[in-house]
Protein backbone atom coordinates (compact mmCIF):
# COMPACT_ATOMS: atom_id res chain seq x y z
CA UNK A 1 0.00 0.00 0.00
CA UNK A 2 1.01 3.62 -0.50
CA UNK A 3 1.60 6.48 1.93
CA UNK A 4 -0.15 9.90 1.65
CA UNK A 5 -2.46 10.34 -1.30
CA UNK A 6 -4.36 7.48 -2.90
CA UNK A 7 -3.94 4.21 -1.03
CA UNK A 8 -3.08 1.45 -3.50
CA UNK A 9 -2.86 -2.31 -3.21
CA UNK A 10 -0.16 -3.76 -5.44
CA UNK A 11 -0.61 -7.44 -6.29
CA UNK A 12 2.51 -9.55 -6.93
CA UNK A 13 3.07 -9.35 -10.69
CA UNK A 14 5.54 -11.92 -12.02
CA UNK A 15 5.95 -10.56 -15.51
CA UNK A 16 6.72 -7.46 -17.57
CA UNK A 17 3.70 -5.51 -16.31
CA UNK A 18 2.44 -3.35 -13.47
CA UNK A 19 -0.87 -3.57 -11.61
CA UNK A 20 -2.70 -1.81 -8.79
CA UNK A 21 -6.05 -1.89 -7.06
CA UNK A 22 -7.21 1.42 -5.68
CA UNK A 23 -9.10 1.80 -2.40
CA UNK A 24 -11.55 4.49 -1.34
CA UNK A 25 -8.88 6.24 0.76
CA UNK A 26 -6.69 9.20 -0.14
CA UNK A 27 -8.85 11.21 -2.52
CA UNK A 28 -10.78 14.49 -2.52
CA UNK A 29 -14.41 13.38 -2.98
CA UNK A 30 -16.87 14.06 -0.18
CA UNK A 31 -20.03 12.61 1.35
CA UNK A 32 -20.96 9.09 0.19
CA UNK A 33 -18.15 9.28 -2.40
CA UNK A 34 -15.40 9.91 0.17
CA UNK A 35 -12.74 9.95 -0.73
CA UNK A 36 -11.00 8.40 -3.76
CA UNK A 37 -13.99 7.85 -6.01
CA UNK A 38 -13.02 7.07 -9.61
CA UNK A 39 -16.53 6.47 -10.98
CA UNK A 40 -18.72 8.90 -12.87
CA UNK A 41 -22.50 9.08 -13.09
CA UNK A 42 -23.45 8.34 -9.48
CA UNK A 43 -23.57 11.97 -8.30
CA UNK A 44 -20.00 13.01 -7.50
CA UNK A 45 -18.57 16.20 -9.00
CA UNK A 46 -16.53 15.92 -12.21
CA UNK A 47 -13.75 18.00 -10.66
CA UNK A 48 -13.34 15.54 -7.79
CA UNK A 49 -13.43 12.46 -10.03
CA UNK A 50 -10.84 13.93 -12.37
CA UNK A 51 -8.59 14.95 -9.48
CA UNK A 52 -8.81 11.46 -8.00
CA UNK A 53 -8.02 9.83 -11.34
CA UNK A 54 -5.00 12.09 -11.87
CA UNK A 55 -3.73 11.35 -8.37
CA UNK A 56 -4.14 7.59 -8.76
CA UNK A 57 -2.28 7.61 -12.08
CA UNK A 58 0.52 9.66 -10.56
CA UNK A 59 0.82 7.23 -7.65
CA UNK A 60 0.96 4.31 -10.09
CA UNK A 61 3.45 6.06 -12.39
CA UNK A 62 1.05 6.31 -15.31
CA UNK A 63 0.09 9.06 -17.74
CA UNK A 64 -3.72 9.43 -17.32
CA UNK A 65 -4.00 10.37 -20.99
CA UNK A 66 -2.78 6.83 -21.79
CA UNK A 67 -5.21 4.99 -19.51
CA UNK A 68 -8.35 3.50 -21.09
CA UNK A 69 -11.61 2.37 -19.53
CA UNK A 70 -14.74 0.87 -21.07
CA UNK A 71 -18.43 1.51 -20.50
CA UNK A 72 -19.24 -1.46 -18.29
CA UNK A 73 -22.45 -3.22 -19.31
CA UNK A 74 -22.01 -6.63 -17.63
CA UNK A 75 -21.20 -8.19 -20.99
CA UNK A 76 -18.41 -10.41 -22.34
CA UNK A 77 -16.87 -8.13 -24.96
CA UNK A 78 -13.05 -8.00 -24.75
CA UNK A 79 -11.87 -4.91 -26.62
CA UNK A 80 -8.31 -4.58 -28.02
CA UNK A 81 -6.76 -1.24 -27.01
CA UNK A 82 -3.80 0.48 -28.64
CA UNK A 83 -4.60 3.87 -27.15
CA UNK A 84 -7.58 5.31 -25.25
CA UNK A 85 -10.64 5.54 -27.51
CA UNK A 86 -11.61 8.95 -26.10
CA UNK A 87 -9.33 11.97 -26.34
CA UNK A 88 -7.68 12.85 -23.03
CA UNK A 89 -7.95 9.37 -21.59
CA UNK A 90 -8.96 8.38 -18.09
CA UNK A 91 -8.82 11.78 -16.40
CA UNK A 92 -10.22 14.01 -19.14
CA UNK A 93 -13.07 11.85 -20.42
CA UNK A 94 -15.71 10.82 -17.87
CA UNK A 95 -18.14 9.44 -20.43
CA UNK A 96 -18.34 8.59 -24.12
CA UNK A 97 -16.30 5.39 -23.79
CA UNK A 98 -17.25 2.40 -25.97
CA UNK A 99 -18.76 -0.69 -24.35
CA UNK A 100 -16.26 -3.16 -22.96
CA UNK A 101 -16.15 -5.12 -19.72
CA UNK A 102 -12.87 -6.61 -20.89
CA UNK A 103 -9.87 -4.74 -22.31
CA UNK A 104 -6.60 -6.10 -23.68
CA UNK A 105 -3.40 -4.39 -24.84
CA UNK A 106 0.20 -5.06 -25.78
CA UNK A 107 1.11 -1.38 -26.07
CA UNK A 108 3.75 -0.57 -23.43
CA UNK A 109 2.69 2.13 -20.99
CA UNK A 110 -0.99 1.96 -21.95
CA UNK A 111 -3.08 1.38 -18.83
CA UNK A 112 -6.36 -0.52 -18.71
CA UNK A 113 -8.80 0.37 -15.92
CA UNK A 114 -11.94 -1.40 -14.72
CA UNK A 115 -14.18 -0.01 -12.00
CA UNK A 116 -16.07 -1.79 -9.24
CA UNK A 117 -18.22 -1.40 -6.15
CA UNK A 118 -18.93 -5.12 -5.42
CA UNK A 119 -18.17 -6.65 -8.84
CA UNK A 120 -14.68 -8.09 -9.18
CA UNK A 121 -11.91 -6.21 -10.98
CA UNK A 122 -9.63 -8.89 -12.43
CA UNK A 123 -6.19 -8.06 -13.84
CA UNK A 124 -4.31 -10.42 -16.16
CA UNK A 125 -0.80 -10.38 -17.56
CA UNK A 126 1.47 -12.57 -19.62
CA UNK A 127 4.43 -13.65 -17.54
CA UNK A 128 6.75 -13.78 -20.58
CA UNK A 129 5.81 -10.82 -22.78
CA UNK A 130 4.38 -7.33 -22.10
CA UNK A 131 0.69 -8.00 -22.74
CA UNK A 132 -2.18 -7.46 -20.28
CA UNK A 133 -5.94 -7.56 -19.87
CA UNK A 134 -8.44 -6.12 -17.39
CA UNK A 135 -11.90 -7.50 -16.67
CA UNK A 136 -14.95 -6.12 -14.88
CA UNK A 137 -16.69 -9.23 -13.61
CA UNK A 138 -20.00 -9.43 -11.80
CA UNK A 139 -22.11 -12.55 -11.70
CA UNK A 140 -23.42 -12.10 -15.26
CA UNK A 141 -19.99 -11.69 -16.79
CA UNK A 142 -18.64 -14.62 -14.79
CA UNK A 143 -21.51 -16.87 -15.81
CA UNK A 144 -21.30 -15.83 -19.46
CA UNK A 145 -17.53 -16.32 -19.84
CA UNK A 146 -15.89 -12.88 -19.83
CA UNK A 147 -12.87 -14.20 -17.91
CA UNK A 148 -12.30 -17.05 -20.36
CA UNK A 149 -12.53 -14.62 -23.28
CA UNK A 150 -9.95 -12.31 -21.72
CA UNK A 151 -7.57 -15.21 -21.08
CA UNK A 152 -7.98 -16.37 -24.67
CA UNK A 153 -7.20 -12.84 -25.91
CA UNK A 154 -3.80 -13.05 -24.21
CA UNK A 155 -2.92 -16.13 -26.26
CA UNK A 156 -1.22 -18.56 -23.87
CA UNK A 157 -3.01 -19.36 -20.59
CA UNK A 158 -0.11 -21.40 -19.26
CA UNK A 159 2.01 -18.23 -19.28
CA UNK A 160 -0.70 -15.97 -17.86
CA UNK A 161 -0.91 -14.60 -14.32
CA UNK A 162 -3.97 -13.09 -12.65
CA UNK A 163 -4.97 -10.94 -9.69
CA UNK A 164 -8.55 -11.00 -8.43
CA UNK A 165 -9.36 -7.71 -6.72
CA UNK A 166 -11.88 -6.54 -4.14
CA UNK A 167 -15.43 -7.77 -4.48
CA UNK A 168 -18.39 -8.65 -2.36
CA UNK A 169 -17.68 -11.76 -0.32
CA UNK A 170 -19.70 -14.93 0.20
CA UNK A 171 -20.54 -13.61 3.68
CA UNK A 172 -22.75 -10.91 2.13
CA UNK A 173 -23.67 -11.94 -1.41
CA UNK A 174 -27.04 -13.65 -1.25
CA UNK A 175 -28.47 -14.54 -4.67
CA UNK A 176 -31.58 -16.22 -6.03
CA UNK A 177 -32.00 -19.84 -6.98
CA UNK A 178 -31.69 -19.15 -10.71
CA UNK A 179 -28.24 -17.58 -10.25
CA UNK A 180 -27.10 -20.37 -7.93
CA UNK A 181 -28.24 -22.95 -10.48
CA UNK A 182 -26.33 -21.24 -13.29
CA UNK A 183 -23.13 -21.20 -11.26
CA UNK A 184 -23.55 -24.81 -10.12
CA UNK A 185 -24.01 -25.90 -13.73
CA UNK A 186 -20.96 -23.97 -14.92
CA UNK A 187 -18.51 -24.32 -12.02
CA UNK A 188 -19.83 -27.10 -9.78
CA UNK A 189 -20.39 -26.63 -6.04
CA UNK A 190 -17.19 -24.68 -5.22
CA UNK A 191 -18.67 -21.12 -5.51
CA UNK A 192 -21.88 -21.94 -3.59
CA UNK A 193 -22.27 -21.15 0.10
CA UNK A 194 -25.87 -22.06 0.83
CA UNK A 195 -27.95 -19.12 -0.42
CA UNK A 196 -24.77 -17.10 -0.97
CA UNK A 197 -22.32 -16.95 -3.88
CA UNK A 198 -18.52 -16.74 -3.71
CA UNK A 199 -17.53 -14.62 -6.72
CA UNK A 200 -13.81 -15.01 -6.07
CA UNK A 201 -14.11 -18.82 -5.99
CA UNK A 202 -16.03 -18.69 -9.26
CA UNK A 203 -13.29 -16.48 -10.76
CA UNK A 204 -10.65 -18.98 -9.65
CA UNK A 205 -12.65 -21.77 -11.30
CA UNK A 206 -13.06 -19.76 -14.51
CA UNK A 207 -9.34 -18.99 -14.66
CA UNK A 208 -8.44 -22.64 -14.04
CA UNK A 209 -10.94 -23.77 -16.64
CA UNK A 210 -9.36 -21.36 -19.14
CA UNK A 211 -5.94 -22.92 -18.50
CA UNK A 212 -4.35 -20.43 -16.09
CA UNK A 213 -2.27 -22.35 -13.52
CA UNK A 214 -3.85 -22.05 -10.04
CA UNK A 215 -0.44 -21.14 -8.63
CA UNK A 216 -0.40 -18.07 -10.93
CA UNK A 217 -3.61 -16.63 -9.45
CA UNK A 218 -3.57 -14.15 -6.52
CA UNK A 219 -6.79 -13.22 -4.72
CA UNK A 220 -7.28 -10.21 -2.48
CA UNK A 221 -9.17 -11.70 0.47
CA UNK A 222 -11.74 -9.06 1.46
CA UNK A 223 -15.41 -8.13 1.22
CA UNK A 224 -16.44 -4.77 -0.19
CA UNK A 225 -19.72 -4.74 1.73
CA UNK A 226 -18.09 -5.52 5.09
CA UNK A 227 -15.10 -3.18 4.88
CA UNK A 228 -16.54 0.30 4.45
CA UNK A 229 -13.22 1.91 5.35
CA UNK A 230 -11.45 0.53 2.27
CA UNK A 231 -14.08 -0.15 -0.37
CA UNK A 232 -17.18 1.24 -2.01
CA UNK A 233 -20.20 -1.10 -2.09
CA UNK A 234 -23.40 -0.74 -4.08
CA UNK A 235 -25.13 -3.44 -2.06
CA UNK A 236 -24.25 -1.72 1.23
CA UNK A 237 -24.77 1.93 0.26
CA UNK A 238 -27.06 1.95 -2.77
CA UNK A 239 -26.70 3.93 -5.97
CA UNK A 240 -25.00 6.94 -4.36
CA UNK A 241 -21.62 5.35 -3.84
CA UNK A 242 -18.26 5.58 -5.52
CA UNK A 243 -16.09 3.21 -7.49
CA UNK A 244 -12.60 1.87 -6.89
CA UNK A 245 -10.52 0.43 -9.73
CA UNK A 246 -8.11 -2.17 -10.94
CA UNK A 247 -5.47 -0.89 -13.35
CA UNK A 248 -2.92 -2.93 -15.29
CA UNK A 249 -0.35 -1.97 -17.91
CA UNK A 250 2.44 -3.57 -19.97
CA UNK A 251 5.90 -2.50 -18.91
CA UNK A 252 7.72 0.02 -21.05
CA UNK A 253 10.50 -2.58 -21.27
CA UNK A 254 10.59 -6.22 -20.32
CA UNK A 255 12.92 -5.43 -17.42
CA UNK A 256 10.91 -2.49 -16.01
CA UNK A 257 7.49 -3.50 -14.61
Amino acid sequence: MSGPGPVLVRPPVDGPAGAVFTTRAGGVSEGPFASCNLGWGQGDTPEAVRANRVAVCAAAGLDPARVAVGRQVHGTEVVPVERPAVEGGFAAALDGWPDGDGLVTATPGTGLAVLGADCLPILLWRRDVPQVAAVHSGWRGLADGVIERAVAALGDPTRTGAAVGPGIGPCCYEVGEEVRARFAARFGPSPLRGRHLDLAAAARAALAGAGVPPTAVWVLETCTRCDDGRWFSYRRDGAATGRHAGIVWPAVSASTP
